[in-house]
């Protein structure tokens, strides 16, 4: 089992996943594989032209592209194990390659969901979602998402339909809150007597319980 499946609950299942656009891998690359890449190529170029020090220049190389290289990796770890999920409950960013970080907005306490397209956003397929809450945070910001317009969909589709299951479940405890309460005043007015009010209560109850 992943890290991730272990943050689900009981009953709680991923309905999308989406993860930064991989363009956003654009800065590391040029940034940090292009000197790589031009070191690499100095060491080769150093060896054939002074066979003598090849070594030498093959172990200062090799220590010189270690740098950009580490970073290189590092930054492809970092987007790989950033991922954005979309439950039947919640929504939660995972990130961290060792140290893991977890943030996650409950889909009953989503206030507004709002959307940022560039146009190279639009025509890449990626963009910013804020998810606006009325938790301590606040706000939840997702830079730079691949898919953002699928991932406010499903979002809001999960919420609408969570919103559904917690508006079906309500009426049942309501209800039986409601007929205790008229049976209380029946036994107070004396249409009750003490027995047949704990009888229907009863009855009352273990319905509750088998319907639970």
């Amino acid at each position: 089992m992943g890290y991730v499946d272990r943050l689900l609950g009981e009953n709680e299942r991923i309905v999308f996943r989406t993860r930064q656009h991989p363009l956003v891998l654009l800065r590391p690359i040029l940034g940090y594989g292009i000197p790589t890449g031009l070191l690499i190529g100095l060491t080769v170029a150093g060896g054939i032209l002074w066979p003598a020090f090849a070594l030498p220049l093959a172990v200062a190389g090799l220590a010189l592209t270690l740098v950009p290289l580490t970073l290189l990796i590092r930054a492809l770890l970092r987007w790989w194990n950033e991922v954005y999920l979309v439950t039947n409950r919640r929504v939660i960013q995972v990130g961290g390659i060792l140290n893991k970080s977890v943030i996650d907005s409950s889909l009953e306490k989503v206030n507004d969901v709002v959307l940022r397209q560039s146009l190279l956003g639009r025509l890449f397929n990626y963009g910013d979602i804020e998810i606006l809450t009325g938790s301590e945070i606040g706000v939840n910001r997702l830079n730079r998402i691949a898919d953002p317009l699928r991932f406010k969909q499903v979002m809001l589709d999960q919420k609408a339909a969570l919103g559904e299951r917690l508006g079906l479940e309500a009426p049942a405890v309501d209800e039986t809150t409601a007929l205790l309460a008229q049976l209380e005043a029946l036994r107070r007015s004396g249409l009750l007597t003490e027995a047949e009010f704990e009888e229907k209560r009863r009855a009352l109850r273990k319905r509750q319980e088998d319907s639970g």
